[in-house]
């Protein structure tokens, strides 16, 4: 008999440490402040407007989402990309009508007036910018969230603010969701998996570099050996989760994004788990890829951060602390 309670007492002790630990450690997004419920109009001289919500009636064919952390360099060669491609299929599809939601997270440069230098440069083609200021800096995540809860348009694609993904690629995750699409939802996710041993991945980073690239991609992925912390905890069938060029149908961001969590770099993670917990179909898209300068990643301490948090997700959903809401809804902002 003292045994077993001896036993009972050591499992409700672990019990109750890792249930501490988890309420300790695990990321608890902060709600917007005032100010963050608003967005300025870059084509109405930065008009200060209240933000729309997922939740509303698409009224855009295609809402981008970019989020900018310090992005006062590479964001304007970026924009000059996108736009030129969107203007062009705007051209070509007179009902193609879309916006561009930028989002800084709580820069320290002058990413915010770069944006709307650009905007105010660019008038003659009537550009729909619109720039979410974050007064408080989230994490990447945090930034890509709070831009698509505010997204009007019938397809939301989060794009980073480097460039480093070829924006013509969006032909291919749209054809693809074309195809995949169940019910309104899909989810095309560009891919770099196809350059990881190749010159454009090498020919780009220093020695060390590579090899703590190569090793963590050991580490930390290894699908065909089970072995991987990404397979284990997390994502299964997906080869890069990180690719930072995702597009969604409007359902599947309804569905997704008030359910999100983390607010880090890794929380492509938890967005693609909620989208397999909804059995929400999902294709990876080969995507065109080059190394852009100014990288913000530790590849060390990001790698080290990345298995601690993908632990955090997976107890944290097998546990039932979160959970996936299938009928969540936020009011419009």
């Amino acid at each position: 008999m003292t045994v077993i309670v001896l036993t009972l007492t050591a499992l409700a002790t672990l019990a109750a440490s890792i249930f501490g630990i988890l309420v300790f450690f695990s990321p608890i997004p902060r709600k917007p402040t005032e100010n963050e419920k608003y967005y300025k109009d870059a084509k109405n001289n930065n008009e200060r407007k209240k933000l729309p919500s997922i939740f509303d009636n698409a009224s855009v064919s295609l809402s981008c989402i970019v989020p900018a952390f310090d992005e006062s360099k590479r964001l304007p060669t970026m924009l000059t990309e996108t736009i030129e491609f969107l203007q062009k299929k705007k051209r070509q599809n007179k009902n193609f009508t879309y916006e561009i939601i930028i989002v800084d997270d709580g820069s320290r440069d002058q990413t915010v007036q770069v944006a709307f230098d650009f905007a105010k440069g660019h008038k003659e083609k009537d550009l729909d910018i619109r720039i979410l200021a974050l007064e408080k800096n989230r994490g990447k995540g945090g930034a890509v969230t709070q831009g698509m809860l505010a997204a009007r348009g019938e397809r939301c694609l989060m794009v980073d603010a480097d460039g480093a993904t070829r924006f013509s690629d969006l032909q291919k995750l749209e054809d693809a969701l074309d195809i995949l699409t169940k019910d309104g939802h899909g989810v095309a996710v560009g891919s770099r998996s196809h350059l990881v041993s190749t010159e454009a991945v090498v020919k780009v980073t220093s020695t060390w570099k590579y090899w703590i690239l190569q090793w963590g991609e050991s580490l930390i992925k290894k699908p065909d050996t089970r072995l991987g912390l990404v397979y284990v905890l997390g994502i299964r069938g997906i080869e890069d989760t990180q690719c930072g060029f995702k597009l969604f149908t409007r359902k599947s961001a309804q569905s997704i994004f008030p359910n999100m969590h983390v607010e880090r770099w890794i929380f492509d993670i938890e967005c693609l788990m909620i989208a397999q917990l909804h059995k929400i179909p999902i294709q990876e898209v080969q995507v065109n890829w080059h190394e852009i300068d100014g990288s913000k990643i530790n590849l060390m301490m990001d790698s080290i951060q990345m298995a601690r948090d993908l632990l955090l997700i997976r107890l944290n959903y097998i546990l039932g602390l979160w959970t996936v809401n299938v009928n969540k809804t936020i009011k419009s902002q």
